[in-house]
């Protein structure tokens, strides 16, 4: 992740086409810069890390599960409820991404919804949460992943968003942000989510 190419960027236009080789020639710049040859990379708003420290470790779990959420949004029907809430988290994504990446004396330029989590989002799972829980009946045993393609796509975002999860417990501070909260929702939801794809999921105690 790019982060201090990405700062120059309105947010809004890095959701289009963002990482493509077309995006870079649109800015005038080239896939790659070198700047990342000895080991460190750029933040948001400026400062340089090693790679394997733990903001990018953070933040490049996020961008997995946004890709694993690709792989689900690919496997899903073209307009369908899920196809259009996988692309509202992935896009909630890109707004944690931005705070991870970013250093603690840098957070006052951080703007809320855009490049900060924020409570309305951590809401806004929660109510998905609470609509879907409502049209099947919850399963009240361990399931096993796998009864159709779009639950098992699910399932594997669900578990790296827990990993992410666990890399941001060590990043962000809990009194000055939402992006364990937000994590901590979206996967709760990506679990609905699966179930309810499912309908009917393989319990446990009958494999």
């Amino acid at each position: 992740m790019a982060c201090e190419r990405a700062a120059r960027v309105p947010l809004a236009k890095r959701f289009r086409g963002a990482g493509s080789p077309d995006h870079y020639r649109r800015l005038g710049m080239k896939v790659y810069t070198k700047a990342g040859d000895d080991g460190t990379t750029g933040l948001f708003y400026g400062g340089r890390v090693p790679k394997d420290s733990p903001q990018p470790r953070a933040y490049g779990a996020v961008d997995e599960a946004q890709a694993a959420l690709g792989v689900a949004r690919a496997a899903a029907e073209d307009g369908s409820e899920v196809e259009e809430l996988v692309i509202s988290i992935m896009r909630d994504l890109w707004v944690l991404m931005a705070e991870l990446a970013t250093l603690p004396e840098n957070r006052h330029k951080l703007d809320p919804g855009a490049t900060l989590a924020t409570a309305e989002m951590v809401s806004a799972l929660e109510q998905h949460i609470d609509d879907l829980s409502e049209r099947f009946d919850p399963p009240t045993d361990f399931i096993v992943p796998g009864q159709n393609i779009v639950a098992a796509h699910l399932d594997v975002a669900r578990t790296v968003v827990r990993r992410a999860e666990r890399e941001t417990i060590g990043v962000m501070p809990a009194a000055d942000s939402l992006a364990v909260p937000y994590l901590n929702r979206l996967s709760d939801l990506l679990w609905t989510m699966a179930r309810w794809h499912e309908g009917d999921s393989l319990a446990a105690r009958d494999v």
